[in-house]
């Protein structure tokens, strides 16, 4: 019927052989057209459209790629902000025991010094009076030795051993008084 009526539609002078085409043609170019769009549905339409679909999928993987990469680096930043966090808790962490160490170092430091300084007081008390006794026993023995020549040049004679040692006695015993 379709053909009946582009017969008559053709076979008109208005129709379509006013514009000078024939039904033959028509019908020939229309076969052409089938043929032609079944021959490229079957060998280039379908290589056409898988193609197509695979950059699709490869778009969307690659969107999907980005989107998890972004959510990706959002986690990574976070670990790293937390780890820096950590970090920084046990720098400070360390940094105060640091201190704390140092400080007892310088208290048992301190403490040694001072413990020292001591020793070496009571090492220097302990011979002052040593080197006191030593000047005190050597200058007693001086003074006997000036007594007996002073006691010698008053009497203008040589007092004997026993008399010269009580008389020394007595002079120290007297000075020692004072």
């Amino acid at each position: 019927m379709y053909l009946l009526s582009v017969g008559l539609f053709a076979s008109s002078s208005s129709g379509l052989s006013a514009l000078g085409v024939g039904l033959n043609a028509l019908i020939i170019q229309l076969i052409t057209f089938v043929l032609a769009y079944l021959v490229l549905r079957k060998w280039a339409f379908g290589p056409i459209v898988k193609i197509l679909q695979q950059r699709r999928q490869v778009i969307e993987d690659g969107v999907k790629l980005g989107d998890k990469m972004r959510s990706d680096e959002k986690e990574l930043e976070e670990k790293i902000e937390k780890t820096l966090g950590e970090t920084r808790i046990k720098a400070d962490k360390i940094i105060a025991d640091a201190e704390a160490t140092a400080k007892q170092m310088v208290r048992d430091a301190e403490g040694e010094a001072k413990s020292r300084a001591d020793i070496v007081i009571k090492e220097a008390e302990e011979k002052t009076k040593q080197d006191m006794a030593r000047a005190k026993s050597k200058l007693e023995g001086e003074i006997v030795s000036l007594i007996a020549q002073a006691t010698s040049a008053v009497l203008d004679e040589k007092v004997d051993a026993k008399k010269d040692a009580g008389l020394i006695e007595r002079a120290i015993a007297g000075r020692r008084e004072f």
